[in-house]
């Protein structure tokens, strides 16, 4: 059993893949990060350092569509939008960081709507 706390284990894993991988303006790191009630997705140039297009369930855009449903429906949703978003740029290919979070639920299905959408990673 490891001495660390969820957060500080995240944090330890998140920093080891962001020395790993970096975004480009051509192939930008698509960075997830989730809160208990919401999720939030960027696409980022870590060159220019800037970010190319963001979404999330309290952005205004997305904020109507996101209803009554559950959030790994949410989290699809905004995986979609932010590949519309990337495709509408002239972007197909990103660098997938989950921030530290183990790929399944909310994770998993964001990036499921984003292939969906049409992006490759």
């Amino acid at each position: 059993m490891s001495n660390f706390s969820k957060t500080a284990r995240r944090s330890k894993i998140r920093r080891r893949v962001r020395s790993k991988i970096s975004g480009t303006a051509d192939t930008p790191r698509l960075a997830v990060f989730k809160s208990s009630k919401h999720v939030y997705a960027q696409l980022i140039d870590d060159q220019a350092g800037h970010t190319i297009a963001a979404a999330s369930t309290v952005s205004k855009n997305m904020k109507d569509q996101m209803g009554e449903k559950a959030k790994m429906e949410k989290a699809e949703a905004i995986g979609e939008f932010l590949a519309k978003e990337a495709i509408d740029k002239g972007i197909n290919q990103v660098v997938f960081d989950r921030s530290g979070y183990k790929y399944h639920g909310i994770i998993k299905s964001l990036a499921e709507g984003a292939r969906k959408g049409g992006l490759q990673f």
